[in-house]
């Protein structure tokens, strides 16, 4: 479901949950020359607290290693790139969806990537 709400939005999914010994990556998804990594959180209305919730710093710190991993595996590191967080509310009868854009920044990151790539990236 979230990789169709962001394809009908123009973006292109490329992977999906891609995972390493540094972590996974929901989605990840190219918009123009942006990589966009996403995390998906899902919640009912029995669930406590907001999707959203749940996107920890520890949770950060890790997709941003996961991200370093990836952007070096494919050769992506000249491309830019953002952290966008799609949180799903399941409702009685349908869902809410809630697309939040650079959701992850350079202060939040501390070291997790090892330093600045290049002077676009978030970390």
């Amino acid at each position: 479901m979230a990789a169709a709400y962001l394809e009908c939005r123009g973006y292109a999914v490329i992977s999906r949950n891609w995972r390493s010994r540094r972590g996974e990556i929901d989605l990840v998804c190219s918009r123009g020359e942006e990589i966009v990594f996403v995390e998906v959180k899902t919640r009912d209305e029995s669930d406590y607290g907001l999707p959203g919730d749940a996107l920890t710093p520890k949770k950060s710190r890790r997709l941003l290693r996961a991200a370093s991993l990836y952007l070096s595996q494919n050769g992506l590191w000249a491309r830019p790139c953002r952290f966008d967080l799609l949180s799903v509310s399941l409702q009685e009868g349908g869902c809410e969806i809630r697309h939040d854009r650079n959701v992850i920044s350079h202060s939040e990151s501390g070291s997790a990537m090892g330093g600045g790539h290049t002077h676009w990236q978030p970390w």
